[in-house]
């Protein structure tokens, strides 16, 4: 005889004024229709840009538990929030052989087209952590070549009277770069800068 799938739904809205009812409605009725058997309904009132949710949260602990056998949501965007959380979240999944779906964009990872879209979603996913990595190299080195600062502010800025005096420090022996730029209450970049550039008189 073949074994009921046990089913969790999973509901989310963002705050106290919403339901999850009509969520959980239509989950309710598509488990039904699948024959599977409803173990539980998590829900969340929270924003879905928060990284730990009490809802979700204990699904997941659920899931490694092996309580679960498929896991059917609403909507992508009610559970997961980025295409990489999506993407992590499956993974588990798989690796636990629990099964996804999202009635709303008609997902199902028990068959051949919700694999397929798994493995194009996981190509999206390298992609878009490419292109931020590929944007993020670029900025600094753009940057850099215009003469900008990278990192932290100075805690203050040198007068040139204490500019003299971190170069005579220096040049003693006796401090460390890391050492000057806590005698002078300021940045260890500041003292490299103070060092390396030549001072400029005033007019």
């Amino acid at each position: 005889m073949k074994k009921t799938k046990r089913a969790a739904l999973y509901s989310r809205v963002s705050t106290q004024e919403q339901s999850t009812a009509a969520q959980e409605s239509e989950l309710k009725d598509f488990a039904t229709n699948r024959g599977w058997d409803v173990v539980r309904i998590y829900s969340d009132t929270i924003s879905g840009a928060k990284d730990s949710r009490p809802g979700l949260n204990q699904l997941m602990a659920d899931c490694h538990s092996r309580k679960i056998d498929v896991v059917v949501v609403w909507k992508f965007d009610r559970f997961a929030r980025s295409v990489s959380h999506l993407l992590r979240a499956l993974e588990t999944f798989e690796e636990l052989g629990v099964e996804f779906v999202s009635i709303s964009e008609q997902v199902d990872t028990s068959t051949a087209a919700g694999k397929m879209i798994f493995t194009v979603l996981g190509a999206v996913a390298a992609l878009e952590r490419s292109l931020i990595a590929e944007r993020t190299k670029l900025g600094i080195l753009n940057a850099r070549k215009q003469g900008k600062r990278i990192g932290r502010p100075p805690i203050r800025k040198l007068c040139a009277a204490e500019m003299l005096k971190v170069r005579a420090d220096r040049s003693s022996g006796k401090f460390s770069l890391r050492q000057l730029a806590t005698k002078y209450r300021t940045s260890l970049w500041a003292m490299q800068q103070a060092t390396a550039k030549p001072i400029e008189s005033e007019a």
